[in-house]
């Protein structure tokens, strides 16, 4: 069964970077599609960025909030998926899981994936 582990969460000021990872294990995670996914206090889980699986190509779709500034892309000889995010603001401040499923294609909707991380958080802040 997949396992999925993220890292890379932390505090940064605006404008600064960080790089996430999600790390699977148990599967081999191109096969499937991954997203990322964050949620803040009192606010709804929202998708923010998703990469296909291999065999389509690994194609990439963004939420408009993080277009431009987050990068998805996949590490296949590390069985990871990492999330660049650049020019940081307060508002990206949340915890981020990442989610796989072998069905999916491209999506940001959180129901479609079976397979999630513990979440690790990000706070931007100055």
């Amino acid at each position: 069964q997949l396992q999925l582990v993220e890292s890379g969460g932390g505090l940064v000021q605006p404008g600064g970077s960080l790089r996430l990872s999600c790390a699977a294990s148990g599967s081999t995670l191109d096969y499937y599609a991954t997203g990322w996914f964050r949620q803040a206090p009192g606010k709804e889980r929202e998708g923010v960025a998703c990469i296909s699986s291999e065999d389509t190509d690994d194609g990439t779709y963004y939420a408009d909030s993080v277009k431009g500034r987050f990068t998805i892309s996949r590490d296949d000889a590390n069985n990871t998926v990492y999330l660049q995010m650049n020019s940081l603001k307060p508002e990206d401040t949340a915890v981020y899981f990442c989610a796989a499923d072998p069905r999916v294609d491209l999506s940001l909707q959180s129901w479609e994936y079976d397979y999630w991380g513990q979440g690790t958080q990000v706070t931007v802040s100055s």
